[in-house]
């Protein structure tokens, strides 16, 4: 990884850090962490054709992806009460711009953009083809403490950091046995949506 590689997450989590707690909006939050990740692939020029978002080895991979990657959001669902949830959650995600009425764009926003920026960039741009854990797998899940400040126990976010490594470690395993990103995109999706959806089932 060079050095320029190396220093373009730092635009990633100012980003997260200034939508979420400058500018108080989940909107500005992901629109401006999809912002910084285009302007990071500008500075970078990655010689890595777009076209790789659409490769995979089978189909048999990419269900296998989705249907473990959706038990993300069930476990988070039967596990809810285990993590220290802020009893002012609702609030403080209405507070954020995330309303009954702009929850569903902005699962489907999420849910079917988000995917295809991050994979690229986090696997494909800054992936590893080693076997074990790579620098960019907690690099990769850090900024999620972001996201989860203040809104679960601090136990809970450390929790999170290590499940959200793990799940980077895995999704570069994919990329490196598919030798595409396809698999990793659908099980990312699969993985974002079941979580969103939960949270937006047990917050309303």
């Amino acid at each position: 990884m060079n050095n320029k590689k190396w220093f373009t997450p730092i635009l990633l989590y100012l980003a997260v850090w200034a939508g979420l707690f400058l500018f108080r909006s989940a909107w500005a939050a992901l629109l401006g962490f999809h912002a910084a990740i285009l302007l990071a692939l500008a500075v970078v020029r990655p010689a890595i054709p777009i076209n790789i978002l659409f490769k995979s080895k089978s189909s048999k991979r990419i269900l296998y992806s989705v249907l473990f990657c959706s038990t993300s959001g069930i476990g988070l669902y039967f596990l809810w009460n285990m993590f220290g949830i802020a009893d002012d959650l609702p609030a403080q995600l209405e507070s954020i711009g995330l309303t009954s009425s702009s929850w569903p764009s902005f699962i489907a926003y999420f849910s079917l953009v988000n995917p295809w920026l991050e994979e690229y960039y986090w696997r494909g741009v800054l992936g590893s083809d080693v076997k074990n854990v790579h620098i960019i797998d907690p690099v990769y899940s850090g900024y999620h403490a972001l996201v989860l400040w203040g809104k679960v126990h601090p136990l809970s976010i450390l929790f999170a950091v290590i499940i959200i490594t793990s799940a980077g470690w895995l999704w570069r395993q994919m990329v490196r046995s598919n030798r595409g990103l396809l698999a990793a995109v659908f099980g990312h999706m699969a993985a974002d949506f079941s979580i969103l959806l939960t949270i937006y089932t047990m917050t309303k």
